[in-house]
Order: C-alpha cells, then sequence, then structure tokens
C-alpha cells in the first residue's frame, strides 16, 4: 500500500475542540487537509474552527456540533456528513470520555455512558462512512484506543473495557478492509496531556475525597503534549501502520502485558506510587522521575514487522 497523502483531501476527525483532536485538526490543516470536525463542546469547537480558518484560508473547514452518547443524533449527523462528503480520505474516531471508579461504585448507566461514547460512537460512524472511505482512493480509518485497550487496572473497568473493544473492532477492520485498499490504524496513547481525567464523570459510590487522591496522582502521569501525540499519529497514519504506540507510558504496559498478561497489575500500582511520591530529598527532580533501569532516556523509535510504529515523547 502506497504512503498515504494528506494533501487535498477530506479528514474527519471527532472530538476535535481539545486534546489530541484539536492537535490533529491543526496538523492535518498543515498538511493541506480538508476538515470535518465534530465535538460537543461547541464554543470550543468554534476557536478551533477560527484558528484554522485563520492560518489555513485556502481550506474547508465543516463544524459539527453533536454528542456522541446520544445515538440518534449521532446517526442524524452521520448521514449528514456523508452526504455533504461522499469522498472521505481519513476518518479518525478520537472522541473519549472516562468514568472514575471501582465496577462496583458506577451504575449500570454510567458504564453504558462509557461504552457508548468510546466504543458505540465509533462503529456507527465508520459503519455510516465506510461508502466515502472506499469512494476515494488511497483511503484511512484511525480508531483511537488507548494505553487501557493494552491493559486494565483496577478502577478502569468501564474505559478499560470500552477501548479493548476499539482494538479489536480494528485489527477485524483491518483485515476485512485491506483488499479494499483502506489502512487502518489503532492508536494506542499513553499519558497525553489532555483533559480527560479532569473532565472525567465519577461514579455514584465513588467517595469525593477518594476521587481527588485518584486524580491527582494520574496527572502526574500525564505529561506528552497533545501536538507531539497528533505528530506521532499522522506519521504512522502516512507510513500506513497497524499499530501506533504513543510514548514510554503506552510501550513499557505494552510490553508488561506480553511478558506478565496475568501479573502485570502489581507492577503497575508500584509505578503509579512511585510517580505519585514526592522527591527524596537527596535525589534532584530530573532523577527522581527518570524512565526506569534500561529504558534510555531520549527519544527512540522502532518498527517491527512494517505494521508498527511505536514512540516516545
Amino acid at each position: 500500500m502506497r504512503s498515504f497523502d494528506f494533501a487535498g483531501g477530506t479528514a474527519v476527525v471527532t472530538g476535535a475542540a481539545g486534546g489530541i483532536g484539536e492537535a490533529l485538526a491543526y496538523a492535518l490543516a498543515r498538511r493541506g487537509s480538508h476538515l470535518v470536525l465534530l465535538d460537543r463542546d461547541a464554543a470550543r469547537l468554534d476557536t478551533v474552527v477560527a484558528a484554522v480558518r485563520a492560518t489555513h484560508p485556502d481550506l474547508a473547514v465543516d463544524p459539527w456540533v453533536v454528542d456522541l452518547a446520544d445515538a440518534a443524533a449521532t446517526a442524524r449527523t452521520a448521514a449528514e456528513i456523508g452526504r455533504r462528503h461522499p469522498r472521505i480520505r481519513l476518518l479518525v474516531n478520537n472522541a473519549g470520555v472516562a468514568l472514575g471508579g471501582r465496577f462496583d461504585q458506577v451504575t449500570v448507566e454510567e458504564f453504558g455512558w462509557v461504552v457508548d461514547v468510546n466504543f458505540r460512537a465509533v462503529v456507527q460512524l465508520t459503519h455510516t462512512l465506510l461508502p466515502a472511505l472506499r469512494a476515494e482512493p488511497g483511503a484511512h480509518l484511525v480508531n483511537v484506543s488507548s494505553l487501557f485497550g493494552l491493559i486494565a487496572p483496577a478502577g478502569q473497568a468501564a474505559y478499560a473495557a470500552s477501548k479493548f473493544a476499539v482494538r479489536g473492532f480494528t485489527e477485524a477492520l483491518r483485515h476485512e478492509l485491506a483488499d479494499d485498499g483502506i489502512g487502518v490504524t489503532c492508536v494506542h496513547p499513553g499519558g497525553i496531556r489532555t483533559r480527560i481525567a479532569a473532565d472525567a464523570r465519577v461514579g455514584s459510590g465513588v467517595a469525593i475525597e477518594e476521587y481527588e487522591q485518584g486524580l491527582r496522582q494520574f496527572e502526574k502521569l500525564l505529561t506528552i503534549p497533545p501536538a507531539r501525540a497528533a505528530e506521532v499519529i499522522l506519521r504512522g497514519v502516512a507510513r500506513r501502520r497497524g499499530r501506533v504506540l504513543v510514548g514510554w507510558s503506552a510501550r513499557v504496559p505494552d510490553l508488561l502485558a506480553r511478558v506478565a498478561p496475568a501479573s502485570y497489575g502489581r507492577v503497575l500500582a508500584f509505578g503509579v506510587r512511585r510517580r505519585a511520591a514526592p522527591p527524596r530529598p537527596d535525589v534532584p527532580a530530573a532523577e527522581s522521575t527518570a524512565p526506569a533501569p534500561g529504558v534510555p532516556a531520549q527519544r527512540r523509535a522502532s518498527r517491527s514487522a512494517g505494521d508498527q510504529v511505536e514512540e516516545t515523547a
């Protein structure tokens, strides 16, 4: 399959009002893609659209405000996008939400909200827009899974279930769409500095003190700028990689899950406690957050079998 050509094609991006989605919108515009941008936050989406139009007045930008948790609204929006854009070169299902709390601390409705946004909407949009991808030679599909589509830590039952589902769905489509000449990439971002943790819902049974403590610990792991993540993802698309890992915070757990699939939880728990702990007085701050032994601090990329790109940031 030849390299992906961004210039002149139409790219659809969900969750485009912030985080990775916003960064993807700017990066795609720099590459000459016309944009169809979806998000539920109208004000932030307007800001992104205005910025793209100001810097790239020659590109078409088509914004859509939709809550992907609403299946009927998602269906209407997807159908109208397909009607207005019968040829789509790139579809990026990026939008995602999170829910704090163990499985016994959340309701079935709260659990279902995460699955609706993170997985059902991905399936729905992909199914509706697949004819438009097939109509565009050299089209590509990107589904953003997660670090928690590789591992499933305690307190992330809903999020991990949805992101593992995205991973399986995407891998099946990669095989199904190969004969159509459509590339398919599954992305596993690590600790990207977005608002997903701050914007997460809290399970009905979670004490606020417990949630705030967990949030503070988790946010310490969010170190990779969204713009960096967007560049890694689009480099993977350009090379038609089937799998993209963003950051050592995705790559190391991926290795752990392969080496110790039934016992990696203990290692993760230790790592989170270590990162959350304050630096020791006798250790400089830069050293207290250094990579584990054997993991080089400098940026490095490795590829295997021509279908994977793994990047650190």
